[in-house]
This record gives structure tokens, C-alpha cells and sequence, in this order.
């Protein structure tokens, strides 16, 4: 019996040490999805919480990674579905920053903004696929979605986004060419 013990515990020990190596690729995609950091780390801590509460449904041996982005998938789509009223604590000079767009931030500045253009399903695929690298039957399994529906909106993700990155290409023009060779990650 204390051999059975020790066995669950060290698989328990092992199982915690892979979730906490997928920590730092959620919090990036949380971050991506979402826009916000604070909303971003609940949603990684809401979806580390239901991961280690449902850690018997992952398949052992397995990548954890697109079962906890699952998760997060999951989770991030019933939060969608709440209405929620944003608030913006004006004593805190972050938030006030967010509303003011420097001309120094650059590319990432108009890439972020135009993935937020983007239609949330069209983000979501772009954003597993090119910033997560992951395979588009991986993406599929996480979504709950055919791998072609997952080919299909990050075609059409991709076009809109070369589309809305033209329209600053006047201001810019190393941004759209810098974003184009981004967005040419193929799987």
C-alpha cells in the first residue's frame, strides 16, 4: 500500500512540474487572446485551477500543453459570454496609458492592434498557429473544431490581417513587409 502511495504522489510531483512548464507559453497566449495582463493571469490561474482539478481526463504520456489550452479555450469562451461592464481605475497611470498610443511602440503596436480587428476565431487560430507554433491538429483538438476549418480561418485571418496592416503601411512601410514575414508560418 505505501509503494502505491508513493507512486501516485511522484506521479502527482511529475504532474504538477508539466503544468507549471506550460505556464509561461499560457500566460503569453492569455495575454494575446485577451489584451489585458490582469485578465490575462486569471485566466491562466482560473485555467491552471480547472486543469489540476480535472488532471485525471488528461492522457498521461501525452502533450499537456494543447489539453491546458483547451482549457483556457473553454474557459476564455464562457467568459465571452458574460456581460461584463469594463471599468478602468484612474488612479493607476498604466491604465490611463493604455488609452494614449505613442508613435514609438512600433510594429508590435499595430500588429496587436489590428489582430484585435480581427474576428475572435480568426485570432484565436492565428495566434495558437504563429505565436504558439502549434501544429494545425493540435489547434483542431484544442478548439474542438476540423483541422479544415482551422486551415480555412487562418487563410481568411491571414488576409485580413495583411489587409488591415496595409492601411498603415503609409505610416510605416516596414511594418507591413515585418508582420507579412510573421504571418508566413506555415504547419
Amino acid at each position: 500500500m505505501f509503494g502505491r502511495k508513493a507512486r501516485q504522489d511522484q506521479a502527482r510531483q511529475a504532474d504538477e512540474q508539466l503544468m507549471l512548464a506550460c505556464l509561461p507559453r499560457l500566460r503569453r497566449y492569455a495575454r494575446a487572446l485577451v489584451g489585458d495582463r490582469n485578465a490575462a493571469d486569471d485566466l491562466v490561474q482560473d485555467t491552471l485551477e480547472r486543469g489540476w482539478q480535472k488532471l485525471d481526463s488528461w492522457q498521461r504520456g501525452g502533450d499537456m500543453r494543447p489539453w491546458l489550452f483547451a482549457i483556457m479555450h473553454n474557459l476564455h469562451a464562457d467568459q465571452r459570454r458574460k456581460p461584463v461592464l469594463p471599468t478602468v481605475e484612474l488612479d493607476q497611470p498604466e491604465a490611463m496609458s493604455a488609452y494614449v498610443m505613442p508613435a514609438d511602440r512600433g510594429l508590435m503596436l499595430d500588429l496587436e492592434a489590428a489582430l484585435r480587428l480581427l474576428p475572435e476565431e480568426q485570432r484565436e487560430i492565428i495566434l495558437l498557429v504563429v505565436l504558439e507554433e502549434m501544429r494545425y491538429e493540435e489547434v483542431a483538438a484544442t478548439l474542438g473544431i476540423p483541422v479544415g476549418t482551422v486551415m480555412s480561418r487562418l487563410s481568411r485571418g491571414r488576409e485580413r490581417l495583411r489587409l488591415l496592416l496595409d492601411g498603415e503601411r503609409g505610416a510605416r512601410p516596414d511594418s507591413g513587409a515585418l508582420a507579412a514575414t510573421a504571418l508566413k508560418v506555415v504547419k
